[in-house]
């Protein structure tokens, strides 16, 4: 289910209130700045620093 456009304007990383990539196809959100991926269940993203996951590449 995909993020409400009106929350994607507004959201911002937690850890460093930089911009986000939106993947909607993989239920993810990346902050490039910080390296991390934040998951997105059923639509409603999970901003927690502490379950965020590492980017790989």
């Amino acid at each position: 289910m995909p993020i409400d456009p009106g929350l994607k304007e507004i959201l911002c990383c937690p850890k460093c209130k930089g911009e986000l990539e939106f993947r909607d196809e993989q239920d993810r959100i990346v902050c490039h700045r910080c390296k991390l991926v934040y998951r997105v269940d059923d639509g409603i993203p999970v901003m927690l620093v502490d379950e965020a996951a590492p980017l790989q590449g």
